[in-house]
């Protein structure tokens, strides 16, 4: 059996504990990891903050140095990350190498530290007063991250946080931790120094440990709304600066004007890649007016050739969902929804029979508000379409959701694509993109309860989470006779 360490210090230690890892497709456990409890913590955040006090004064072109050569093992090593993800996540390993190309962009984008963390400096505000401003790191971080991207979410957090001279402390979800380690030994292979970076494994103790400790300034977290939600009030109530990132209801919103070949491909690749296990994924299609029936036939003519499978056979669109309790609770969504006056296009739950934690891809007609496939986040293959007669209906249903993550739009009328994005009440919007995920240069996050927090994720907002901003206003002394004498200038 495969133990998996914390990194601590820069050196994988052995812990206590035994949390099962599984492999998805096969349902055998595959590893072990440790559980941090609140001693481990207070040595792990006692030892950061000793770390903080010469990191933070390191040169900026030190960390850019370690940066570059970071994203380069990253590359150098993407088939063993990817067969890590695969084997504990269970998604694709085109998938897998995918999600390593987004992060690899946020670690490129933190390589650009000296231009993001640019102050500015006025002169002579007033007779011979200058004011200049500059940015220093908050502190220790912990960064709380999901299962779904094991790698791509601490890479948002992990580069610009670093990039802006904090200690970091990981904390992976203990359903897939390996990768984790493997980036803290890739960072210190590129000449990270010892502790700077850290990764600690453990349960819901182990968060509430990190949330509380005094010696954590801010936490960044990605997860669902009600766990998002009890981390921003924990931490903030603890004095830390938090962002929180939670669940999504995504709606992908579908004119009769639009191209329903291509938004038919959109809503399989949106609706059912990485299993649906993605907080940007298309959970419901919204067809507007008489566009639902075509649409369908042209979703389901596609969604039956999907091939779903373990994430290593090359053949798989998409694997396994993560857990066993996952599958049945996906399931159920299923076998319920009939109830509610819902048509079951396709059913995959048939899949659930076999070894691993398998659900095939379930299409349900009919799905609005008050029913359950319809109000809650399900995590899984499952895509609803819900039928409205024109646009008007459609917006107000997007806005109405509790979740404003994320939304998209088919058609091919710019002035009503420009519309939709200033009326709807979400925070990334994809005009003809099912996933709109900004590019690194942007920042990620949603509105609702889909963000608790003012700060989004990554880019400029990500520099500005892990940084806290100091103004100086410097008036120097006229000279002296002395000095005046000695050629001194007596004006600004």
């Amino acid at each position: 059996m495969r133990s998996v360490p914390h990194f601590i210090r820069g050196e994988r230690f052995e812990g206590s504990g035994d949390l099962a890892v599984c492999n998805p497709a096969t349902g055998e456990v595959c590893a072990k990891a440790p559980i941090a409890d609140a001693d481990l913590v207070d040595d792990v955040v006692t030892a950061a903050r000793e770390t903080l006090l010469t990191w933070r004064d390191s040169t900026l072109s030190q960390r850019t140095n370690i940066l570059f050569t970071f994203r380069q093992l990253l590359v150098a090593h993407a088939t063993e990350l990817a067969a890590l993800v695969t084997e504990e996540h269970g998604k694709t390993t085109a998938d897998a190498r995918g999600e390593l190309a987004r992060g690899l962009e946020n670690v490129e984008y933190a390589c650009g530290l000296m231009e993001h963390l640019k102050g500015a400096f006025t002169s002579q505000v007033a007779d011979g007063v200058d004011v200049h401003s500059f940015r220093e790191p908050v502190g220790v971080v912990a960064a709380i991250t999901p299962f779904n991207f094991p790698v791509m979410v601490p890479l948002w957090m992990t580069a610009n946080a670093l990039a802006s001279g904090n200690v970091v402390i990981l904390k992976p979800s203990e359903r897939d931790p390996s990768a984790a380690v493997l980036l803290g030994e890739l960072l210190s292979a590129a000449g990270l120094p010892a502790g700077v970076f850290n990764v600690i494994h453990g349960n819901a103790t182990t968060v509430q440990a990190l949330l509380e400790h005094q010696g954590v300034d801010a936490v960044s977290f990605v997860g669902s709304t009600p766990v998002a939600r009890h981390v921003f009030q924990t931490g903030t109530a603890a004095g830390k600066r938090v962002q929180a990132l939670g669940g999504a209801k995504n709606h992908m919103v579908v004119l009769a004007d639009a191209d329903l070949d291509v938004a038919a491909d959109a809503a399989i690749n949106a609706g059912f890649g990485s299993a649906g296990e993605r907080c940007m994924a298309v959970s419901v299609v919204v067809a507007v007016g008489d566009v639902a029936d075509p649409l369908i036939a042209k979703i389901t003519d596609r969604l039956d050739k999907l091939v779903v499978g373990p994430g290593n056979d090359p053949a798989s669109d998409f694997g396994p969902v993560i857990t066993r309790e996952s599958r049945d609770r996906i399931i159920q969504y299923v076998t319920n929804a009939p109830a509610d006056g819902i048509e079951v296009v396709r059913d995959g739950t048939a899949m659930a029979t076999q070894p691993g934690f398998f659900v095939g891809p379930c299409l349900l007609d009919g799905v609005r508000p008050g029913t359950r496939a319809y109000d809650d986040e399900i995590f899984g293959p499952v895509l609803g379409v819900a039928r409205v007669a024109n646009y008007a209906q459609a917006v107000a249903m997007v806005n109405a959701n509790q979740y404003g993550n994320g939304v998209a739009i088919f058609t091919r009328d710019g002035n009503v694509a420009r519309q939709f994005t200033r009326e709807v009440s979400v925070g990334m919007i994809g005009i003809n993109v099912p996933i709109p995920v900004p590019v690194a240069s942007y920042s990620f996050g949603g509105w609702k309860n889909s963000l608790f927090g003012h700060s989004h994720i990554y880019g400029p907002e990500g520099f500005a989470f892990y940084t806290r901003a100091k103004v100086v206003t410097t008036r120097w002394p006229q000279p002296s006779e002395s000095q005046i004498d000695l050629g001194f200038p007596t004006t600004r």
